[in-house]
């Protein structure tokens, strides 16, 4: 059928798996407005550390024997802990004592959660990467020198270690922390559509969600099917190089935008992702089969899983006839009988508002009735 609105974003007739538990409505929004169909599973939640006895313990350890300096990751982490100081009753004492130090801010965020609770950053790197916060507090020098830094769900990997070897007495503050999510089964509902290579793209947010959701696939024996899927048919996208990690130590391509904000990360998606649908002149009109979805003369029509399923059959080999028992195996829940496959076709020759698209090759098969004339400029 043919959707109401003639005007599309460029993600419309693709399918996005968001695996964020904090910001997930918002980053969901972003890809809904440009067309896209959003599937939604928190790979992690996040655990609010407030009555705490670790962060307790780290916040009268640092009013009582103040730092030189105090790193601060997140803008949500960083609040946290002065509210959690608050209800402590100790919260005008630990602000009395990051007001005395050098307060370091890892990105714009966090600088405005210093800033609302009335204290000011000595200084944030321009990258908003920790590396840059690394490579400046090693070249001032931190032999001898106590550095608070408060964590962001999970241990920066060699952050701390750098500077216990460079000789600094490094004190962490765990604010929050990453757990799985209470209700597992969206995250493997999530899993078996990415098996099924039922998602076009997949985002990722945080290196523990990356981790998380790699690990449930491994639980359930499903890391192989994951892993090939992640590495051949879906885009997989992060908001940035450290949220990649855990995919790239596993051999997973991703994309990164180069500001690591949810804005540019949609941005960097809408350019790329239509790049992997597949355009073709059939019968003098222009074809592009996305995900769901199928744009036939710049008009968006959606096509049910079985009509996709067989579309994308029919592409792989445009032209050339397939045989009704190939296609038969391809549709989704596929029995023995033929007459599914023709049931399916219609149902698909339907949906895209042009019968003749698809041509029936009498006692063979179907086929893409792709223009004799074909321009490369349609091929994949």
């Amino acid at each position: 059928m043919q959707d109401d609105d003639t005007t599309h974003g460029p993600l419309a007739g693709f399918t996005v798996g968001v695996t964020a538990a904090r910001r997930a409505e918002e980053l969901a929004t972003l890809l809904k407005r440009r067309g896209a169909a959003v599937l939604h599973a928190p790979a992690l939640r996040i655990v609010q550390l407030a009555d705490d006895s670790e962060l307790l313990t780290a916040t009268e350890e640092l009013i009582g024997h103040a730092p030189d300096v105090a790193v601060a990751t997140t803008a949500i982490g960083f609040r946290g802990w002065i509210e959690a100081a608050d209800g402590w009753g100790v919260g005008d004492a630990l602000l009395k004592t990051l007001g005395r130090v050098e307060l370091l801010a890892r990105g714009p965020k966090v600088k405005g959660a210093i800033r609302a609770a009335g204290l000011t950053e000595a200084w944030s790197p321009g990258s908003e990467s920790m590396a840059e916060v690394l490579d400046r507090l090693l070249a001032e020098g931190v032999a001898g020198r106590r550095i608070a830094l408060q964590l962001h769900g999970e241990p920066l990997p060699g952050f701390v270690e750098s500077l216990t070897a460079a000789g600094a007495d490094v004190v962490v503050v765990p604010v929050y922390r990453w757990m799985p999510p209470q209700d597992i089964a969206p995250l493997d509902r999530m899993l078996d559509v990415t098996a099924a290579r039922g998602l076009d793209a997949i985002t990722f947010t945080s290196a523990p969600a990356a981790a998380s959701f790699l690990g449930r696939a491994e639980t359930r024996g499903l890391l192989p099917e994951i892993l090939g899927a992640l590495r051949d048919d879906v885009l997989v996208a992060c908001v940035g190089p450290v949220t990649a990690l855990p995919l790239q130590a596993r051999g997973i391509d991703t994309l990164q935008p180069e500001r690591f904000r949810l804005g540019p990360l949609v941005q960097l998606m809408c350019a790329r992702l239509p790049l992997a649908a597949r355009v073709l002149p059939v019968v003098g009109h222009r074809v592009e089969i996305r995900g769901h979805a199928v744009l036939v003369d710049d008009e968006l029509r959606t096509v049910p899983p079985a009509g996709m399923a067989l579309l994308h059959a029919l592409a792989r080999r445009p032209g050339w006839v397939v045989a009704r028992a190939d296609l038969l195996r391809v549709l989704p829940g596929s029995g023995t009988d033929e007459h599914a496959v023709e049931t399916a076709m219609a149902r698909l020759r339907s949906a895209l508002g042009v019968p003749r698209l698809i041509q029936t090759v009498v006692k063979r098969g179907y086929r893409l009735a792709l223009d004799p004339s074909a321009d490369t400029k349609y091929g994949r």
